[in-house]
């Protein structure tokens, strides 16, 4: 892909250069001069395109030519490699919407009436620091997102759950796909335990899963454009680390009883996973159904 530049039409063949000008430049195509002529432009000084039968002219006043050529300079380095080649993801594109998050979405939903069904049911499998780590019942981890403390608390991360988790499916491919999201968000809530050892700190909830499904899909984009042949690369990465970080910190990091810790260590579980596993998606894809 190349960047198009508004097709002018060249000025009328000359060999009368206006009074005071000098050459800051001689191309072989009016394109080549008409894009250096904005960069003139942009600095506020006036110019002229001329051609001639040595080529096209860029001409500015004598005063400012030094300071021209060096913005020329550098907008010819800054332009080197740009615009970037475009990165199409080998993955095949899925036509068919993945099943296993809605069917996710129904199996909260019935842990949830059973939670009310047997209360004690809530205490007994929630995320308790001092029981994962004291007593030894790491499984906490995992049973902790299947619980939600309200009906608010269940269709908020439902509704998150289901758009991420389609996602995370469509990319990973649907084995693969829940195996690194579960592992992921075990790992954050493990994570977020022991941080909190010594506290009388307990949690429930999906949004450590939700968390950690777009830190996998924020590390599979950076490990993508890592290996890709674009140079400088860490200016392609930035901007997928930079979506993912902004989310978490618009969804995850504020409100009552939120537990961002628990949402900071699922996000960073996840990106470590999806950097790690970025090839993933390319073999699986096509697999999920």
């Amino acid at each position: 892909m190349t960047a198009s530049v508004p097709e002018m039409p060249p000025p009328t063949a000359t060999g009368d250069f206006p009074e005071g000008s000098v050459d800051a430049g001689i191309y072989a195509t009016h394109r080549e001069s008409f894009q250096h002529s904005l960069v003139v432009l942009a600095m506020g000084e006036p110019c002229w395109l001329i051609e001639s039968a040595a080529g096209h002219h860029l001409r500015v006043e004598s005063p400012a030519l030094e300071t021209v050529r060096q913005q020329l300079a550098l907008f010819d380095r800054e332009s080197i490699g740009w615009p970037p080649r475009l990165l199409l993801d080998p993955a095949p594109p899925r036509r068919n919407v993945p099943l296993s998050p809605l069917l996710w979405v129904l199996a909260i939903f019935a842990v949830f009436w059973a939670q009310g069904e047997w209360p004690g049911l809530t205490d007994a499998t929630l995320l308790d620091a001092r029981r994962v780590f004291a007593h030894g019942e790491w499984w906490r981890a995992a049973s902790a997102l299947w619980l939600h403390d309200d009906l608010a608390h269940l269709v908020s991360n439902a509704g998150g759950g289901l758009l991420v988790f389609s996602a995370v499916v469509a990319t990973f491919g649907l084995g693969a796909g829940w195996l690194l999201l579960t592992g992921a968000a075990i790992a954050g809530n493990l994570a977020a335990a022991a941080l909190h050892f010594g506290d009388d700190h307990r949690s429930l909830g999906a949004s450590t899963a939700i968390f950690a499904g777009l830190g996998l899909l924020t590390g599979r984009a950076i490990r993508a454009l890592a290996r890709s042949d674009q140079s400088p690369r860490w200016r392609t990465m930035f901007p997928p680390l930079a979506s993912g970080v902004v989310v978490l910190g618009l969804f995850g990091a504020g409100g009552v009883n939120i537990d961002a810790l628990a949402h900071a260590t699922g996000f960073g579980a996840g990106l470590a996973t999806g950097l790690a596993a970025g090839n993933q998606g390319r073999a699986s894809a096509g697999k999920a159904r």
